[in-house]
């Protein structure tokens, strides 16, 4: 069977500050309709890694391609029409309504002066029903709670209908079913989606592979069974646990052992 196209490629990719190395020496490739978690302990490089790869920060050192062309070649707003982003904390600052913020991911693929069709509208309340948010249309997005507000963010990158989807801890201030919603959501575009995650359980059931990091370093990249064996999880996160089956969705499921040093 013949692999689908890269969407990324990194190679030797190391971006560093005054005194510390955050990312070192990464090599990866994404492939097209992969979606694939990103999962370490606190401070292990994650977001980093997220932004490099929509450009947030250039590395110091390093490739990054994306659909075979170096990273650098794209402008802001062809990259934005490619690529959408979620990110750990939804933005407080817009004095807008929510309808407002979901419409912002119809900006990439619009002209300076060109104004929203009807078609444009009944996307943003198509999204917004798929974050459960068709009745907070009208209010202001700043009213919103945490949790509706990254559904929001879930929804306007929806709307701008990418290719790519980079979602750097998008479930850390939802209840449990929203969680499920959203990844749900994630897997339903049909596209590349990469997240970091620290719910190992929620990853195993939505993720079909996995890049493990750790101060910086790439430990473990491919399937479950390669990356989230019980040796990592002791070495890595510190935590004793076990692997079996879960009884529902039939993956693999980790219990910790709570007891444990």
């Amino acid at each position: 069977m013949a692999l689908s196209p890269a969407v990324f490629q990194a190679d030797n990719l190391i971006w560093q500050v005054p005194n510390k190395r955050i990312l070192d020496e990464l090599s990866f490739s994404v492939a097209q309709g992969e979606f694939v978690g990103l999962i370490g302990p606190n401070g292990a490089g994650k977001s980093s890694l997220l932004r490099c790869l929509y450009r947030k920060i250039i590395p110091s050192s390093g490739n990054v391609e994306f659909q075979g062309q170096p990273i650098t070649q794209y402008s802001a707003k062809s990259l934005a029409q490619k690529i959408a982003v979620v990110l750990q904390e939804p933005p407080s600052h817009f004095e807008l309504s929510v309808m407002d913020v979901i419409s912002m991911g119809l900006t990439p693929h619009k002209s300076l002066l060109s104004f929203d069709t009807q078609e444009d509208r009944e996307r943003v309340i198509r999204a917004a029903k798929d974050v459960d948010l068709e009745d907070k249309l009208d209010q202001l997005f700043n009213n919103l709670s945490g949790g509706e507000k990254q559904r929001a963010m879930i929804a306007r990158a929806i709307v701008q209908q990418p290719s790519v989807l980079l979602m750097d801890e998008p479930t850390n201030h939802l209840d449990v079913r929203h969680q499920l919603e959203v990844l749900s959501i994630a897997k339903q575009l049909n596209i590349t989606v990469i997240v970091s995650i620290h719910d190992l359980n929620l990853a195993a059931a939505f993720c079909n592979r996995f890049i493990l990091l750790d101060k910086g370093r790439i430990i473990a990249n491919g399937s479950f069974d390669q990356v989230l064996t019980e040796q990592h999880l002791l070495s890595v996160f510190g935590v004793k646990a076990k692997i079996d089956q879960h009884p529902f969705h039939g993956g693999p499921r980790i219990t910790f052992d709570l007891g444990a040093n």
